[in-house]
Protein backbone atom coordinates (compact mmCIF):
# COMPACT_ATOMS: atom_id res chain seq x y z
CA UNK A 1 0.00 0.00 0.00
CA UNK A 2 1.00 3.14 -0.63
CA UNK A 3 -0.27 6.46 0.99
CA UNK A 4 0.35 10.05 2.25
CA UNK A 5 -0.18 11.77 5.45
CA UNK A 6 -0.54 15.81 5.20
CA UNK A 7 1.09 16.42 1.93
CA UNK A 8 1.62 19.56 1.30
CA UNK A 9 3.52 20.75 -2.24
CA UNK A 10 4.14 23.90 -3.65
CA UNK A 11 6.32 26.11 -5.35
CA UNK A 12 7.69 29.48 -4.64
CA UNK A 13 4.74 31.96 -4.45
CA UNK A 14 2.42 28.93 -4.95
CA UNK A 15 0.54 26.19 -3.63
CA UNK A 16 0.20 23.42 -5.60
CA UNK A 17 -0.96 20.16 -2.99
CA UNK A 18 -2.19 21.10 0.68
CA UNK A 19 -3.24 18.35 2.91
CA UNK A 20 -3.65 15.40 1.21
CA UNK A 21 -4.02 12.37 3.07
CA UNK A 22 -5.41 9.30 0.91
CA UNK A 23 -4.49 5.84 -0.06
CA UNK A 24 -3.80 3.92 -3.08
CA UNK A 25 -4.45 0.31 -2.86
CA UNK A 26 -3.63 -2.67 -4.80
CA UNK A 27 -5.68 -3.27 -7.24
CA UNK A 28 -6.83 0.25 -8.02
CA UNK A 29 -5.96 2.36 -11.58
CA UNK A 30 -5.75 5.95 -10.62
CA UNK A 31 -6.17 8.78 -13.19
CA UNK A 32 -4.62 12.23 -12.05
CA UNK A 33 -6.23 15.14 -13.67
CA UNK A 34 -5.71 18.72 -13.81
CA UNK A 35 -4.67 21.48 -15.57
CA UNK A 36 -0.96 22.20 -17.12
CA UNK A 37 1.06 24.22 -13.74
CA UNK A 38 -1.76 22.07 -11.09
CA UNK A 39 0.94 19.94 -9.73
CA UNK A 40 0.46 16.61 -11.54
CA UNK A 41 4.23 15.81 -12.01
CA UNK A 42 5.40 17.25 -8.67
CA UNK A 43 2.95 14.76 -7.00
CA UNK A 44 3.95 11.74 -8.73
CA UNK A 45 7.75 12.68 -7.95
CA UNK A 46 6.98 13.25 -4.35
CA UNK A 47 5.28 9.90 -4.47
CA UNK A 48 8.85 8.24 -5.89
CA UNK A 49 10.37 10.04 -2.99
CA UNK A 50 12.21 12.00 -6.23
CA UNK A 51 10.92 14.96 -4.51
CA UNK A 52 10.74 16.28 -0.70
CA UNK A 53 7.48 18.04 0.19
CA UNK A 54 6.97 20.59 1.65
CA UNK A 55 5.35 19.21 4.71
CA UNK A 56 4.02 15.61 5.43
CA UNK A 57 4.57 11.79 4.38
CA UNK A 58 4.87 9.44 1.77
CA UNK A 59 3.99 6.22 2.96
CA UNK A 60 5.14 2.94 1.59
CA UNK A 61 3.82 -0.25 3.65
CA UNK A 62 5.12 1.77 6.93
CA UNK A 63 7.79 3.41 6.19
CA UNK A 64 8.61 6.51 4.54
CA UNK A 65 9.61 6.29 1.07
CA UNK A 66 12.37 8.63 1.18
CA UNK A 67 14.26 6.26 4.09
CA UNK A 68 13.76 3.18 1.75
CA UNK A 69 17.11 2.61 0.28
CA UNK A 70 16.89 2.91 -3.51
CA UNK A 71 17.49 -0.49 -4.49
CA UNK A 72 15.01 -1.49 -2.64
CA UNK A 73 12.87 1.00 -3.69
CA UNK A 74 12.81 0.76 -7.25
CA UNK A 75 11.60 -3.22 -6.81
CA UNK A 76 8.67 -2.05 -5.22
CA UNK A 77 8.12 1.50 -7.07
CA UNK A 78 8.76 1.71 -11.03
CA UNK A 79 8.31 5.21 -12.24
CA UNK A 80 7.68 6.38 -15.91
CA UNK A 81 8.70 10.41 -15.84
CA UNK A 82 7.32 12.95 -19.01
CA UNK A 83 11.60 13.65 -19.91
CA UNK A 84 14.35 11.12 -20.12
CA UNK A 85 17.64 11.80 -21.57
CA UNK A 86 17.96 10.46 -25.18
CA UNK A 87 21.88 9.86 -25.19
CA UNK A 88 21.47 6.15 -23.36
CA UNK A 89 24.75 4.69 -25.14
CA UNK A 90 23.36 0.98 -25.96
CA UNK A 91 20.52 -0.68 -27.67
CA UNK A 92 17.14 -1.17 -27.07
CA UNK A 93 17.78 -4.72 -25.58
CA UNK A 94 19.99 -2.90 -23.34
CA UNK A 95 18.03 -0.02 -22.27
CA UNK A 96 14.86 -2.52 -21.34
CA UNK A 97 17.14 -4.47 -19.64
CA UNK A 98 17.57 -1.62 -17.35
CA UNK A 99 14.43 -2.45 -15.99
CA UNK A 100 15.77 -5.64 -14.37
CA UNK A 101 18.86 -3.73 -12.35
CA UNK A 102 17.21 -3.79 -9.22
CA UNK A 103 16.51 -7.59 -9.40
CA UNK A 104 19.98 -8.53 -10.53
CA UNK A 105 21.74 -11.05 -7.82
CA UNK A 106 24.54 -11.96 -9.78
CA UNK A 107 27.79 -9.94 -9.54
CA UNK A 108 28.55 -10.84 -12.86
CA UNK A 109 25.10 -9.17 -14.49
CA UNK A 110 21.93 -10.31 -15.96
CA UNK A 111 20.66 -13.91 -14.85
CA UNK A 112 18.84 -16.24 -18.28
CA UNK A 113 15.19 -15.06 -16.02
CA UNK A 114 16.04 -11.10 -16.38
CA UNK A 115 17.02 -11.68 -20.14
CA UNK A 116 13.59 -13.83 -20.91
CA UNK A 117 11.66 -10.89 -18.97
CA UNK A 118 13.71 -8.49 -20.99
CA UNK A 119 12.95 -10.01 -24.69
CA UNK A 120 9.11 -10.48 -23.93
CA UNK A 121 8.80 -6.79 -22.82
CA UNK A 122 9.93 -5.73 -26.05
CA UNK A 123 8.13 -8.36 -28.09
CA UNK A 124 4.76 -6.87 -26.17
CA UNK A 125 5.89 -3.70 -27.05
CA UNK A 126 6.13 -4.19 -30.33
CA UNK A 127 9.97 -3.71 -30.41
CA UNK A 128 11.56 -6.81 -31.83
CA UNK A 129 12.14 -5.42 -35.21
CA UNK A 130 14.73 -2.74 -33.67
CA UNK A 131 15.69 -4.98 -30.63
CA UNK A 132 19.87 -4.30 -31.47
CA UNK A 133 19.37 -0.52 -32.76
CA UNK A 134 21.00 2.40 -31.04
CA UNK A 135 18.20 3.54 -28.36
CA UNK A 136 18.96 7.15 -29.44
CA UNK A 137 18.27 6.21 -33.28
CA UNK A 138 14.61 5.49 -32.08
CA UNK A 139 11.38 8.01 -33.20
CA UNK A 140 9.90 9.86 -30.22
CA UNK A 141 6.90 6.72 -30.16
CA UNK A 142 9.34 3.80 -30.48
CA UNK A 143 11.18 5.41 -27.65
CA UNK A 144 8.10 5.78 -25.36
CA UNK A 145 7.67 2.04 -25.80
CA UNK A 146 11.18 1.29 -24.92
CA UNK A 147 10.68 2.86 -21.97
CA UNK A 148 7.57 1.21 -21.14
CA UNK A 149 8.62 -1.91 -22.02
CA UNK A 150 11.49 -1.08 -19.22
CA UNK A 151 8.93 -0.40 -16.76
CA UNK A 152 6.69 -3.61 -17.35
CA UNK A 153 10.46 -5.53 -16.73
CA UNK A 154 11.11 -3.92 -14.33
CA UNK A 155 7.69 -5.74 -12.46
CA UNK A 156 7.35 -3.07 -9.89
CA UNK A 157 4.33 -3.69 -7.24
CA UNK A 158 3.14 0.42 -7.62
CA UNK A 159 3.55 2.12 -11.31
CA UNK A 160 3.90 5.72 -11.16
CA UNK A 161 3.05 7.56 -14.55
CA UNK A 162 3.14 10.95 -15.99
CA UNK A 163 1.65 10.54 -19.10
CA UNK A 164 2.53 7.15 -20.73
CA UNK A 165 0.53 8.04 -23.98
CA UNK A 166 2.86 10.75 -24.91
CA UNK A 167 4.03 10.64 -28.42
CA UNK A 168 2.51 6.76 -29.13
CA UNK A 169 -0.24 5.97 -32.01
CA UNK A 170 -3.60 4.73 -31.31
CA UNK A 171 -3.08 0.78 -31.01
CA UNK A 172 -0.08 1.51 -28.87
CA UNK A 173 -1.82 3.90 -26.36
CA UNK A 174 -4.41 0.90 -26.00
CA UNK A 175 -1.97 -1.65 -25.89
CA UNK A 176 -0.28 0.39 -22.90
CA UNK A 177 -3.48 1.20 -20.99
CA UNK A 178 -4.39 -2.63 -21.35
CA UNK A 179 -1.08 -3.79 -19.99
CA UNK A 180 -1.67 -1.62 -17.01
CA UNK A 181 -5.18 -3.01 -16.04
CA UNK A 182 -4.09 -6.33 -16.30
CA UNK A 183 -0.79 -5.59 -14.06
CA UNK A 184 -3.42 -4.09 -11.35
CA UNK A 185 -6.48 -6.76 -11.95
CA UNK A 186 -4.08 -9.85 -12.44
CA UNK A 187 -1.25 -8.80 -10.12
CA UNK A 188 -2.61 -6.46 -7.58
CA UNK A 189 -0.43 -3.96 -8.54
CA UNK A 190 -1.11 -0.38 -7.76
CA UNK A 191 -1.11 1.73 -10.95
CA UNK A 192 -1.38 6.28 -10.45
CA UNK A 193 -0.70 7.88 -14.02
CA UNK A 194 -1.27 11.44 -14.82
CA UNK A 195 -3.60 11.40 -18.12
CA UNK A 196 -5.28 13.86 -20.14
CA UNK A 197 -7.15 12.02 -22.22
CA UNK A 198 -10.34 11.52 -20.58
CA UNK A 199 -11.88 8.71 -22.32
CA UNK A 200 -9.19 6.99 -21.43
CA UNK A 201 -9.12 8.14 -17.87
CA UNK A 202 -12.86 7.01 -17.54
CA UNK A 203 -12.48 3.62 -19.20
CA UNK A 204 -9.21 2.34 -18.09
CA UNK A 205 -9.42 4.13 -14.21
CA UNK A 206 -11.49 3.26 -11.40
CA UNK A 207 -10.07 5.92 -9.09
CA UNK A 208 -9.66 9.60 -9.90
CA UNK A 209 -7.37 12.68 -8.09
CA UNK A 210 -8.73 15.86 -9.24
CA UNK A 211 -5.94 18.57 -9.15
CA UNK A 212 -7.45 22.43 -9.27
CA UNK A 213 -4.29 24.33 -8.18
CA UNK A 214 -4.02 26.44 -5.01
CA UNK A 215 -4.13 23.72 -2.93
CA UNK A 216 -7.45 22.14 -3.69
CA UNK A 217 -8.09 18.97 -4.67
CA UNK A 218 -10.88 15.96 -4.90
CA UNK A 219 -11.05 12.03 -4.91
CA UNK A 220 -13.74 10.20 -6.04
CA UNK A 221 -15.13 7.37 -8.14
CA UNK A 222 -16.03 7.72 -11.60
CA UNK A 223 -19.25 8.56 -10.76
CA UNK A 224 -18.21 11.25 -8.41
CA UNK A 225 -14.91 12.80 -9.98
CA UNK A 226 -16.23 12.91 -13.93
CA UNK A 227 -19.09 15.37 -14.29
CA UNK A 228 -19.49 18.64 -16.23
CA UNK A 229 -19.10 20.62 -13.43
CA UNK A 230 -16.33 18.99 -11.77
CA UNK A 231 -14.15 18.74 -15.02
CA UNK A 232 -15.46 22.02 -16.05
CA UNK A 233 -13.97 24.19 -12.86
CA UNK A 234 -10.80 22.12 -12.89
CA UNK A 235 -10.27 22.72 -17.05
CA UNK A 236 -11.48 26.42 -16.69
CA UNK A 237 -13.25 24.95 -20.21
CA UNK A 238 -16.92 24.00 -20.69
CA UNK A 239 -17.82 20.08 -21.00
CA UNK A 240 -20.29 18.49 -22.59
CA UNK A 241 -21.16 14.81 -21.70
CA UNK A 242 -22.40 12.55 -24.01
CA UNK A 243 -23.54 9.01 -24.00
CA UNK A 244 -22.16 6.44 -26.59
CA UNK A 245 -22.59 2.77 -26.70
CA UNK A 246 -22.79 2.83 -22.69
CA UNK A 247 -19.71 5.46 -22.29
CA UNK A 248 -20.10 8.47 -21.14
CA UNK A 249 -18.17 11.15 -22.55
CA UNK A 250 -16.59 14.80 -23.03
CA UNK A 251 -16.84 16.84 -25.95
CA UNK A 252 -15.45 20.84 -25.44
CA UNK A 253 -18.25 22.95 -25.84
CA UNK A 254 -17.90 26.59 -26.55
CA UNK A 255 -15.65 29.30 -24.66
CA UNK A 256 -17.12 32.59 -24.55
CA UNK A 257 -14.41 35.38 -23.36
CA UNK A 258 -10.67 35.60 -24.43
CA UNK A 259 -9.54 32.56 -22.15
CA UNK A 260 -7.14 34.99 -20.16
CA UNK A 261 -7.58 32.85 -16.97
CA UNK A 262 -6.32 29.66 -18.94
Amino acid sequence: MLRTEGLQLAYPGQRLVDGLSIEFLPGEVWAVLGRNGSGKSTLLHALAALRRPEAGNVMLQDAMVGAVPRRTLARQIGVLLQEESREFWGSVRDYVLLGRYPHVRSPFGWGVEDERIAESEIEAMHLLGVGSRPFATLSGGERQRARAASLFAQRPAVYLLDEPLQHLDLPHQVAVLERLSAEARDRGAIVVMVLHDLLFAARYCNRFLLLFGEGRFSVGLADEALTADHLGELYGFPLLPVEIGGERLFLPGRQSGDMSHV
